[in-house]
């Protein structure tokens, strides 16, 4: 399976905003996007920008790109969610973004187990994490109301994911997603929008795929 091996903080460079791929250092005066501004990376990044307004088919792909990054999935996989979401019934845009929210990683990232998504589906790949107490490895798996998420008893003095977990408060959790003291979060709802980044416009993205 492919994977991006290069620094990740250069794609929040490249997309102009935090997409808290690097955990806790994007809350930090550490993170480049505090240190060097929205300027993307590379010799040439300044000119990039300088003058040219991003319009049309440019401001749709870079809508694209930057919800495929924050998600951290692979561009057939995010194309297969869309499609998916445009056979469901109501907004095409939503759906996709619910989707999106119900996968496992991000549920366990949503929850506090991790201080990112790319670290959450480490510990799902790894075993870690159990779903309504059966242990599921697949980071695509979609939760539903009911789902508890609990992690794995020999794991739970693992210092990744208690640091993560004694800190996630202060990262805040979403209205669809409980949680109590012992490791144990419960999938109460379906995400909502409200829930989910209101920087994300997810129409460019039907735009761009409906063309």
């Amino acid at each position: 399976m492919a994977r991006y091996r290069d620094a990740v903080c250069r794609l929040c460079r490249r997309e102009g905003a935090k997409l808290f791929l690097k955990g806790d250092r994007c809350y930090k005066p550490a993170c480049p996007i505090e240190k060097r501004g929205t300027q993307p990376p590379g010799q040439h990044g300044n000119s990039l920008r300088r003058g040219k307004a991003l319009v049309g088919y440019g401001q749709q792909l870079r809508e694209k790109q930057k919800v495929k990054r924050i998600y951290f999935i692979l561009e057939g996989q995010f194309r297969n969610y869309f499609e998916r979401a445009a056979r469901m019934k109501g907004i095409t845009g939503e759906n996709l973004l619910f989707l999106l929210e119900r996968r496992l990683d991000n549920a366990v990232y949503r929850a506090g187990f991790s201080t990112s998504r790319r670290q959450a589906r480490q510990l799902v790949n790894h075993g870690h994490i159990l779903v309504n107490d059966r242990k599921v490895d697949i980071p695509s798996y979609q939760v539903k109301p009911g789902d508890t998420i609990t992690v794995k008893e020999s794991s739970r003095k693992n210092a990744h994911i208690e640091g993560a977990w004694q800190t996630a408060s202060g990262r805040g959790r979403p209205s669809w997603i409980s949680a109590n003291g012992d490791m144990t979060a419960r999938v109460i709802s379906l995400p909502v929008r409200d829930d989910i980044d209101r920087l994300i416009n997810e129409q460019l993205i039907v735009e761009l795929y409906s063309k």
